[in-house]
């Protein structure tokens, strides 16, 4: 099962999107849990109603590009979910937590895409293996930043050809 799906090659790493830049990647090593409420039922499952809360988790890998952040499970039977995908427009709030025991972790609140298998008020918790988790925290809010600028941009530059009464369509389209 994929979640707000990614294309894998065959090595297991995300396919990307046209014009996708790897900002970085860790092959091994991280732990996602995801919270899902109000999951609907299995297919499964015949009985009708809500699917109450579901719990996800699992060991892979993670890769931020500037323009989502991927989370990929190895290729092994029994796993939860296979890949995860959350555009950065998608991160809602990130909140790093230190607890007094226990390991590090990236708190994320998701925004879900259309029928992606998540549902509102779905919640991540990213954990680090093998190395500290503070230095990748950071770069993922420095590119989300970045990603919400240029689209406050993009739009911003839209409404002033639209005002301009220029037709945003056939610039776009011949670009």
């Amino acid at each position: 099962m994929a979640l707000n799906w990614t294309m894998l090659q065959p090595n297991r790493t995300p396919v990307p999107l046209p014009h996708e830049t790897t900002i970085q990647q860790i092959e091994s090593g991280a732990e996602i849990s995801l919270t899902i409420p109000d999951a609907p039922p299995s297919a499964s499952s015949n009985a009708g109603g809500s699917g109450g809360v579901k719990r996800l988790k699992d060991f892979g890998g993670i890769w931020l590009t500037d323009q989502r952040l991927i989370f990929v499970t190895p290729n092994a039977p029994n796993k939860s979910f296979e890949s995860l995908t959350i555009p950065l427009l998608s991160i809602l709030s990130t909140s790093f937590e230190q607890p007094l025991l226990g390991s590090n972790y990236l708190t994320i609140d998701i925004k879900p895409s259309p029928d992606g298998g998540l549902s509102t008020g779905t919640k991540a918790e990213l954990r680090l293996q093998d190395r500290g988790l503070f230095g990748f925290v950071s770069l993922l809010d420095k590119t989300r930043e970045r990603a919400i600028y240029m689209k406050r941009q993009k739009e911003s530059e839209e409404e002033n050809l639209r005002e301009s009464g220029l037709d945003t369509r056939w610039i776009m389209d011949n670009e």
